[in-house]
């Protein structure tokens, strides 16, 4: 990250006055759990997206749960609070259906959060996770026999799914001095009839071809779009890269993901969907943009722009 110390007064007074519009006004609202819907036809991939980097992945008739993160601060350790633009996510929770295993991509807050994981772990039995991610796990009464951890391109076969963690480039670390002592990356989960890739945190780079070369096309593709800034522009891609990113990775209908949660950035909220549409569409990339809690089922991915509706 390009933060020294000529540029971090700057971006401070930003970050903590500059506020207005990167927070709707009011909260957004999440549709809630359509059991019905989500139990229907388990022959077809189906999502649903809580907003952020928060998914729950139904394949192959198994409930998988990535970057379970459904609390209320995305900054716990900082002096001001950064707070979700929606309300009494940690409730989700109760009304999950049953989880199958759950997949960390990394440890940082707005990813790994220990009030979601100390609502989940009495529910969860298996636990996939980056290298070194495990050690926050077990610290908060996780067994380590529970959790299995991934090196770049391991895969496993979990309940005929393959899943295998992919490259990115980014960073971890929950504090000054645990920078780098747990990985980072994505997901691909692939069975007989379907492929799936879940990007991770990361800034555009020649992995997106590499794992489109490797393990895909892909049926959906669930791309990292906000929390950008010219400073940090290594570790996070802007919107246009985000759609480059799926058209290299080969992705059929890419999902934008990482936004729509938290204002981790200078721009606006609506900023990064906004952009990442109109690329997306002068590019011929399909795309769907689901609202915070609707069921999708692949092959009827919407498309309708209900950010608009909010200020």
């Amino acid at each position: 990250m390009d933060i020294n110390l000529k540029t971090l007064p700057g971006l401070l007074r930003q970050q903590f006055t500059g506020r207005k519009l990167r927070s709707p006004e009011q909260p957004i609202p999440i549709t809630p759990f359509d059991q019905e819907r989500f139990q229907v036809d388990f022959t077809k991939p189906k999502f649903i997206w809580y907003g952020h980097s928060v998914l729950l992945l139904q394949i192959n008739g198994k409930n998988l749960l990535i970057d379970p993160m459904l609390g209320p601060n995305a900054a716990p350790i900082a002096p001001f609070a950064v707070k979700r633009f929606s309300e009494n996510t940690l409730d989700i929770i109760n009304e999950l259906p049953p989880i199958d295993l759950v997949l960390m991509t990394h440890d940082h807050y707005d990813h790994l959060d220990y009030a979601s994981i100390k609502k989940l772990k009495a529910k969860v039995d298996t636990w996939y996770v980056a290298l070194g991610v495990s050690r926050h796990l077990q610290s908060w009464g996780i067994p380590s026999e529970s959790i299995s951890e991934f090196d770049w391109w391991d895969k496993q076969t979990f309940q005929g799914i393959d899943i295998t963690f992919t490259p990115s480039r980014h960073f971890s670390g929950r504090g000054l001095g645990d920078r780098a002592k747990c990985l980072w990356g994505g997901w691909v989960f692939k069975t007989a009839d379907h492929s799936i890739y879940w990007s991770g945190d990361s800034g555009y780079d020649e992995h997106f071809k590499e794992v489109g070369k490797r393990l895909g096309p892909f049926d959906w593709g669930f791309m990292e779009c906000g929390q950008y800034n010219e400073l940090w522009h290594p570790i996070h891609m802007f919107p246009e890269e985000t759609v480059q990113s799926s058209i290299d990775a080969g992705v059929s209908v890419a999902i934008p993901v990482h936004w729509g949660g938290f204002p981790l950035a200078l721009h606006t909220w609506k900023d990064p969907i906004e952009r990442f549409t109109t690329t997306a569409e002068s590019n011929g990339q399909k795309i769907s943009t689901p609202e915070i809690g609707q069921v999708v089922i692949l092959g009827e991915e919407p498309t309708k722009d209900w950010w608009s509706d909010l200020k």
